[in-house]
């Protein structure tokens, strides 16, 4: 059971990527025929064509391999200075340019004139080239809302779910408490698991984020807890003392890797439950996300050095380690495959895809090409070009001869393949694993 469980798990994820590649090409098709540009290919995949079917000027289809997908656009590139759309150079770099703008206009017919890409105004291909990336963020938008406000999310509860008998630092192995240990200030003051935290030192408790934050700032102080127990409430005291404690970043989660940091102590673990979200919470915590994305993904590079280390020494992976399609399928699988609520395995899986989803967003907005964002930043060049020259009454420079940046996207989608193929080895040989 547990095998058919994980299979339909990985089904279940790919299943809701191609939805996502297909949502993210339509973005581009629907802005493309909006503006009158002809698409000749419309496809999610790559590789052989499994399945097509034209309808109009258009052919739509699956490709064998579900890691992308694309729309085909007629005259992504201008023509050269001389109006050529032909290779005319031997030079690699220069065969790199020629052969993108060839294959850009290699399916021109009679009338096309008109509907080429580059032709349109620059705030058209900007439209164009970030719709795409803009249907993943509202996929994601949509699927974040149905976790947070719907299923709900797993939080830590201002509930003592157990309690410390004596003073243990982090750094300690073990939690066992000597002969002459230091009793916890928790069990000192008499809690027990079960107490509701009210308030703590005057201040009315609302989250466990927000008490853990009050314990640490308290050291050295004596403070009144007010406690519900049994339908009462009980006001205990405690003498916060000092320990040593894992460092937590602005959202209350331990830092990976930093060393521990001398804090209030009070001694107890929280009880942890599932809590549906209020919109204005769901907004916040989606902002959150978005802004631990973007630090995620400038971070990517310094993450190199470990994810070559799992592959070649086998270096355990850490949790905040790169994961690629198909080691997000396996957690997928392996979350379907435990024994929690089915709601809590949907739940885990629309949230995954959400997150794929943002990410997607993230990536395709590098200002680099073959990215959409490498295509934006050359239309916003070019619109800031001519409204420059227009303002100094210049001559019009004409388009932004994207083409001749192919050398440098050529580099990028290089460095691209190396680093998924380097993702795809460690998820396959030493993935990250779940708990």
């Amino acid at each position: 059971m547990t095998a058919v469980m994980t299979v339909l798990g990985i089904v279940v994820f790919f299943v809701g990527l191609l939805f996502s590649i297909a949502w993210h090409e339509l973005g581009h098709l629907s802005t493309a025929k909006l503006f009158k540009i002809r698409v000749p290919q419309y496809m999610v995949g790559f590789g052989p064509t499994v399945w097509s079917r034209k309808k109009g000027e258009t052919e739509y289809g699956f490709k064998a391999i579900p890691l992308g997908g694309y729309i085909r656009m007629i005259g992504m590139f201008p023509p050269g200075a001389d109006g050529k759309i032909t290779k005319r150079s031997s030079s690699p770099w220069r065969s790199m340019i020629e052969d993108a703008r060839e294959a850009s206009y290699e399916e021109l017919q009679p009338g096309d004139e008109n509907r080429l890409f580059y032709t349109r105004k620059p705030w058209q291909r900007v439209i164009v080239m970030f719709a795409g990336p803009f249907m993943n963020l509202i996929l994601a938008f949509a699927l974040f809302l149905v976790t947070m406000m719907g299923f709900g999310v797993p939080k830590s509860l201002p509930i003592v779910g157990s309690v410390s008998q004596c003073v243990v630092p982090a750094t300690q192995a073990s939690d066992t408490c000597a002969k002459d240990a230091t009793p916890s200030p928790a069990a000192a003051a008499g809690l027990k698991a079960g107490d509701s935290i009210v308030s703590f030192n005057g201040d009315a408790i609302h989250s466990y984020q927000q008490l853990s934050s009050d314990i640490r700032d308290s050291y050295g102080k004596s403070v009144p807890i007010v406690v519900k127990r049994g339908g009462q409430q009980l006001t205990l005291t405690a003498q916060i003392t000092q320990n040593q404690l894992a460092k937590l970043d602005k959202y209350g989660d331990p830092v990976p890797g930093a060393k521990p940091v001398t804090a209030g102590f009070l001694g107890i673990s929280p009880t942890s439950g599932v809590v549906q979200l209020g919109f204005g919470e769901s907004l916040s915590k989606m902002s959150d996300m978005a802004d631990t994305g973007i630090h995620s993904l400038v971070a990517l590079p310094g993450k190199i050095p470990a994810l070559w280390d799992s592959v070649v020494k086998g270096t355990p992976r850490q949790a905040d380690s790169p994961v690629g399609m198909v080691g997000a399928a396996r957690v997928g699988g392996e979350v379907f495959a435990l024994h929690m609520p089915a709601s809590q395995r949907i739940a885990f899986m629309v949230n995954l895809l959400a997150g794929i989803n943002l990410s997607l967003f993230l990536f395709n907005m590098l200002p680099l090409l073959p990215l959409d964002g490498g295509h934006v930043a050359g239309a916003l060049w070019e619109s800031i070009r001519r409204q420059t020259a227009k303002l100094f009454r210049r001559p019009d420079p004409g388009p932004f001869d994207v083409a001749k940046l192919m050398p440098l996207a050529y580099v990028v989608a290089s460095i691209f393949v190396g680093f998924t193929l380097l993702v795809l080895i460690a998820d396959v040989i030493n993935p990250v694993k779940i708990s």
